[in-house]
């Protein structure tokens, strides 16, 4: 039998997470993950995922020689926290641990969670990070040459993934990790940069749709995009339908993004506050807020988001009046 290379933690096990812990365990890997305060649906899937389940984080933080935080923007202070105080308990590693931060979030919030792990004394190193993209995917049954589709991990910060001793090389190969400086927070500023791009759009694209589903225009929006700029159109409604079971994550996202561009690009916050604003209304105001990845029921096309917009906005709207 086989050794593993080396063993991920992987907080926590959720669309992004599991991709990540099969591409990891595919490659040699094993994977580990505390699914404390998840769903038994969650855990039965890591456990049919092979993943290895820690009834504590200090069990975890003590078996694994890398951990992955994959949570929403809104919990990553509280994930580092967790790991904090895990490895400043009883016992004392040998070797130090590895803790790749790879959540949307801004530069300075980047660098506060850094700061948390000052307190462990050097036995927890802290990396920042970023996935651009969607989950990992397995290779196609009639791809050649057969490949993972993965995202992009831009890495930065003193401690290079390829350069950990013994399996750092492939670790970094696997995720498709390249270090992109040596200061925290850069590669937490590029995904920032990015993501405005992207789900900035898709907020834009939903403001649009929805107000043409009450004009009666839609279908008219739809065919001059076509006509005139069938990426961008095809772009927007690819966005659409896949935003709502997102869209509670992404609130934070936004916020995180207006503080970067505040920050670092001295721009004022209030734009992409605003595009926060729009996925609160969807994640708050509507029933696409009730979706969930891979078990969708609504919003499953461009027309029945705008319609579940529109209906959402109208009725906060009586109740406001």
């Amino acid at each position: 039998m086989t050794l593993p290379l080396a063993k991920v933690g992987v907080i926590s096990i959720g669309d992004m997470g599991m991709g990540i812990a099969k591409l990891l365990i595919a490659n040699g890997f094993s994977v580990a993950t505390n699914c404390k305060g998840r769903s038994d649906d969650t855990v039965e899937r890591a456990k049919s995922a092979q993943v290895e389940i820690y009834k504590s984080d200090e069990h975890l933080a003590e078996a694994c020689d890398v951990i992955l935080s994959v949570v929403p923007p809104r919990d990553a202070a509280a994930t580092a926290q967790r790991i904090v105080d895990a490895v400043t308990g009883p016992f004392r590693r040998s070797e130090p641990l590895y803790y790749a931060d790879l959540n949307a979030v801004a530069p300075s919030t980047t660098k506060s969670i850094a700061a948390l792990f000052e307190q462990t004394r050097g036995q927890v190193r802290f990396i920042d990070g970023a996935i651009i993209g969607g989950p990992p995917a397995p290779p196609k049954p009639d791809a050649s040459p057969a490949r993972w589709s993965v995202p992009s991990i831009p890495v930065s910060g003193p401690y290079k993934i390829a350069e950990i001793p013994g399996y750092g090389a492939a670790l970094a190969a696997t995720l498709n990790a390249r270090h992109v400086s040596d200061e925290v927070g850069v590669a937490s500023g590029l995904k920032m940069c990015f993501a405005s791009l992207t789900k900035g759009f898709t907020a834009l694209a939903i403001q649009s749709f929805t107000t043409a589903q009450r004009l009666g225009v839609l279908d008219e929006l739809r065919g001059e995009l076509r006509g005139l700029v069938p990426a961008h159109g095809a772009a927007a409604e690819r966005g659409l339908v896949g935003m709502p079971p997102k869209a509670y994550r992404w609130v934070r996202e936004m916020e995180e993004i207006a503080l970067t561009f505040d920050e670092e690009g001295g721009f004022p916050p209030g734009l992409f506050q605003g595009v926060a604003d729009v996925y609160r209304a969807v994640a708050e105001d509507t029933v696409l807020g009730q979706e969930k990845v891979g078990k969708r029921n609504r919003g499953t096309d461009v027309h029945d988001v705008a319609a579940a917009m529109a209906e959402g906005l109208e009725n906060k709207k009586k109740k406001n009046d």
